[in-house]
């Protein structure tokens, strides 16, 4: 079994942007460095990591300020999306936008944070880890050399976020039992 070396860091990023109508979006963008989900279910204990979540929030708004840009506000459902999601991926081993299911990432987050009625909807999403540990220094950092994830970070779009920050000690799957820290930052817009 090949172990993954303990500086790995992994990211991924999505956009999807849809009418008031809630059906899909009008496009998405490729998927960078995600893994095919897989149906393993965790053996080692999987805790939330709120300082590494609020560090990167402020991360974040500092870069998004640097470059003339408003902050974002947290939003209570792009939290809980976000939150929920690197648990399900600590949990079951996949590192991926989309559900062991295939539901798509937009589908997920809609589930919480819908549309209104008469006005645009877009989400977008990135994702990272590393093993063992991942600070939100090094995080932004991942984002910002990858133009797709920098653009999430830095987009005029964006007007709230949601982030969920997990630690697994032996995350299964794609982790390969190694301890591993896992990111999700979801993006949202409703005018």
């Amino acid at each position: 079994m090949r172990r993954l070396p303990a500086t790995l860091a992994i990211v991924a990023t999505l956009v999807a942007a849809g009418g008031a109508s809630g059906r899909g979006p009008a496009g998405v963008s490729p998927l960078h460095g995600a893994r095919a989900p897989q149906a393993v279910k965790a053996s080692g204990a999987v805790t939330r990591v709120p300082v590494l979540e609020e560090q990167v929030l402020a991360a974040i708004n500092n870069l998004r300020r640097d470059h003339g840009l408003g902050p974002l506000r947290l939003n209570r459902s792009l939290i809980a999306t976000a939150g929920q999601h690197s648990m399900s991926m600590a949990e079951d081993g996949y590192f991926n936008h989309s559900t062991p299911a295939g539901a798509p990432f937009w589908k997920r987050i809609q589930a919480k944070y819908r549309p209104q009625a008469g006005r645009p909807w877009r989400v977008g999403e990135n994702l990272v880890y590393a093993t063992p540990d991942l600070s939100a220094q090094r995080a932004v950092e991942l984002w910002l050399s990858s133009p797709p994830h920098a653009e999430n970070l830095l987009s005029r779009t964006w007007r709230e976020v949601g982030l969920g920050a997990v630690h697994s000690i032996s995350a299964p799957g794609v982790f390969q039992g190694d301890a591993v820290t896992i990111l999700t930052a979801d993006f949202g817009a409703r005018r």
